[in-house]
């Protein structure tokens, strides 16, 4: 066999394959959307863990974990975020959230760096409400690189069918749904 002709075999086989795989991923990436619209005013207030993705910040959190928001301004949102640890304290991180410049409402960036460090880009994270019913009593928020993901309640507890429905929904999006851990309420 020639290498010309090894060339072209190999082309035909890797190519399509290649491509495919380029598409999926970039597929996979575009379905990571926040939601097109979200009342803040209606989404303030407390809201329970329900499950997440593992992370390094909330590695002591053991159980009840909680954020409450706030708005300060037009433009800052307070987060205020509770967890109890092993040993039964409860420990908590204040912290700032604001839209970000994409302009769109549900797309936001928060920080728990103090606020003279706010002028870094590497202190925001990103916050994006995800999928949330019309009645703002279950929600789920994460980024687009699907490191992160949180399941959260307006209660401490919500029915299996309504958990499993958003589950899928999220698997929809691409989002590795064997990572999430549920929270214990206790």
């Amino acid at each position: 066999m020639t290498s010309l002709r090894r060339s072209l075999i190999i082309r035909l086989l890797v190519c399509p394959w290649l491509s495919l795989c380029l598409a999926v991923s970039a597929a996979a990436q575009s379905k990571i959307k926040s939601i097109p619209e979200i009342e803040l005013p209606r989404y303030m207030g407390s809201w329970y863990e329900i499950a997440k993705f593992p992370n390094w910040f909330q590695r002591k959190c053991t159980h009840g974990t909680q954020a409450t928001y706030k708005i300060l301004e037009p433009q800052k949102i307070e987060v205020l975020n509770r967890c109890g640890t092993q040993s039964g304290e409860f420990i908590q991180a204040l912290g700032l959230a604001r839209p970000q410049k994409s302009g769109l409402p549900a797309q936001l960036e928060v920080r728990f760096a103090p606020e003279w460090l706010g002028w870094l880009p590497l202190v925001w994270g990103t916050y994006w409400v995800l999928d949330l019913d019309p009645d703002y009593q279950l929600a789920a928020v994460g980024d687009p690189s699907k490191n992160y993901l949180w399941i959260l309640s307006r209660t401490t507890q919500v029915t299996p069918a309504n958990y499993e429905a958003l589950v899928q929904r999220l698997a929809l999006m691409g989002f590795d749904i064997t990572k999430l851990e549920k929270t214990s309420q206790n």
